[in-house]
């Protein structure tokens, strides 16, 4: 009836088909797991994103407001202070001279 050639190659046969569905299964469960990878990667990057557009306002507000304070009479006040600071301090070496 059959050979021991065809018992060797239904066996041999056997034998690759499980191997072949069970490395299938494997590789159905990677997948699974790198999607859940893929996921959670993108839920961080969206957090990311969320929190440097929640960062970005105040610091675009900080960035207008030291533009607007340089061009402002802030400026110009702080810089007549320093004048007279330093006209003082003239004076002052000025007495120590006499």
């Amino acid at each position: 009836m059959i050979d021991s050639v065809q018992l060797v190659l239904l066996i041999v046969i056997v034998v690759l088909t499980l191997l072949l569905v069970a490395l299938g299964v494997q590789v159905f469960f990677i997948l699974k797991d790198f999607r859940q990878t893929i996921n959670k990667t993108n839920k961080i990057l969206d957090n990311a994103d969320a929190i440097t557009e929640n960062i970005e306002g105040p610091l675009a507000a900080l960035s207008s407001l030291a533009l607007g304070v340089k061009g402002s009479s802030l400026f110009a006040v702080a810089k007549f202070i320093k004048s007279l600071l330093g006209t003082e301090e003239k004076k002052h070496s000025r007495e120590r001279d006499y």
